[in-house]
């Protein structure tokens, strides 16, 4: 039997907005569950988004971009990292 393993990925996107709305955008954002503001000037905003797949990542970025205001919304970066389960080795037989 082969130990599970589990898949993190972060993400960092760029979206554009029409200045007179970035401040909504931020607050749709805000709402939203796994995303991060790192930062926003000039109608441009930074976000990190955490998941577990490319697929999520990607919803995410759809999501945003289709929030009234929106320019665009473009994935920057992404980083996969994998970890694998831990076990209970200290099982013995007992005689």
């Amino acid at each position: 039997m082969s130990d599970p393993t589990f898949t993190y990925h972060i993400s960092s996107a760029v979206i554009a907005t029409m200045p007179a709305r970035t401040e909504g955008v931020l607050a749709e954002i805000a709402r939203m569950e796994n995303i991060e503001v790192h930062g926003h000037a000039g109608g441009k905003i930074v976000i990190v988004i955490e998941g577990t797949s490319t697929g999520m990542m990607g919803e995410c970025l759809t999501r945003i971009s289709l929030l009234d205001g929106v320019i665009s919304a473009n994935m920057v970066f992404e980083h996969v990292e994998t970890e694998e389960a831990q076990t209970d080795d200290r099982r013995t037989d007992a005689a």
